[in-house]
């Protein structure tokens, strides 16, 4: 499973690409987030799961509650991925590219994000950002995780994208994925998402622009999960920017 960085080719790019992009740009501008196809059949969800006790695959290990970042506990991968990982990572980047630009052409902001995401890794690692992000996070009952942003550093890639590697309702009850937005000079703004067995759901990953009186201000947005009810819920977090 695990293979050198590749291509957007395969399975994996046809269904990202069978998403209706122009209806996720418009729910994403609506609400900071946006639900996609299935990128995961169920048995490659069954494979990432599995991963999960193969401590080589994965550089460092969080218990969410020693830190206070909630309860449960993730790993991130080394790089190179899993080849679903980084096949779906470079599916994803250049459709989710055109919203960033836009996102920060109303801002005011320079977007530096080049075309493809080699590139955007490697101004990363010139920066000093050199730590692979991809996620693998495991809660069990009672676990959550608090709202909080993945940025990592200076170079911040505005969109990311989670994938639920369980069945709700047979595997889990609760865990729905959460978003916060502060919009400015106003009441905070939440909404919660069950996302489906193998769906992906892209969302802010530090803030995004809304309409103000004054033409386009930033909003905030911080990202969690709810307490899962019963069972066990696994996800895949595709962070397009690498760590510090």
């Amino acid at each position: 499973m695990r293979n050198k960085k590749t291509q957007a080719v395969g399975p994996w790019s046809d269904r990202v690409d069978s998403a209706d992009w122009s209806a996720v740009t418009d729910e994403v501008n609506e609400y900071g987030g946006a639900l996609l196809p299935q990128l995961l059949e169920p048995e490659e969800t069954r494979e990432i799961r599995g991963l999960y006790e193969s401590d080589e695959l994965f550089r460092s290990t969080i218990n969410m509650g020693r830190h206070r970042f909630g309860e449960g506990q993730y790993k991130y991968f080394h790089a190179p991925y899993p080849e679903p990982i980084e096949r779906l990572k470079q599916a994803l980047y250049p459709r989710l590219l055109p919203i960033a630009r836009d996102w920060w052409t109303k801002l005011r902001r320079p977007a530096p994000w080049p075309d493809t995401l080699d590139e955007w890794l490697q101004m990363c690692h010139d920066a000093g950002q050199t730590k692979s992000t991809a996620i693998l996070l495991k809660y069990a009952e009672k676990d959550w995780n608090a709202l909080h942003r993945d940025l990592y550093g200076d170079l911040v890639f505005p969109l990311q994208v989670v994938i639920n590697l369980n069945e709700p309702g047979i595997d889990h009850t609760g865990g729905e994925f959460l978003l916060l937005e502060q919009r400015p000079r106003a009441q905070s703004r939440g909404t919660a998402t069950l996302l489906p067995h193998g769906h992906g759901y892209v969302f802010t990953t530090r803030d995004r622009p809304v309409r103000s009186t004054r033409g386009w201000s930033a909003a905030p947005v911080r990202h969690g999960v709810s307490a899962i009810r019963s069972g066990k819920r696994h996800t895949l977090a595709l962070v397009f920017h690498d760590a510090a």
